[in-house]
């Protein structure tokens, strides 16, 4: 499968504005482009800091405390596997050692190919391309 290494971590904040200029002033990250979905009422920030490594920050209207990856707090890490057809392959494999496949494959409105795996513990873990 080549090259594994983690994309970016995600987590979901009450107040994204507030979160993006926290992490622009103590950490000195650089911000993207403002994503919007408005139909899912979900908007969010990728964080480039110094090193490359980046930061997801998302804010979903309806955060509900018990759903796994739609709390405030971390939400989800993302594992690029270098294609599509290795997207295709782990997700196939996942799904047949019996983790959940929450959704995917598939191209979201940002632009990933990705597939997102309920995981260990219940917790997120996307694949990406």
């Amino acid at each position: 499968m080549g090259n594994i290494s983690i994309e970016h971590m995600a987590m979901y904040v009450q107040d994204l504005e507030m979160a993006r200029d926290f992490f622009e002033k103590y950490f000195h990250a650089v911000a993207g482009t403002k994503y919007r979905n408005p139909e899912k009422e979900f908007s969010s920030y990728f964080l480039t800091f110094e090193g490359g490594s980046r930061l997801e920050i998302m804010n979903k209207t309806n955060l509900a405390p018990g759903l796994p990856g739609i709390r405030p707090g971390f939400a989800h890490i993302a594992f690029s596997v270098g294609s599509k057809e290795n997207v295709d392959q782990l997700t196939k494999r996942f799904q047949e050692d019996g983790y959940e496949v929450s959704s995917g494959p598939r191209v979201t409105g940002d632009g990933y190919y990705e597939s997102t795996i309920v995981g260990l513990e219940g917790n997120l873990i996307e694949i990406v391309e």
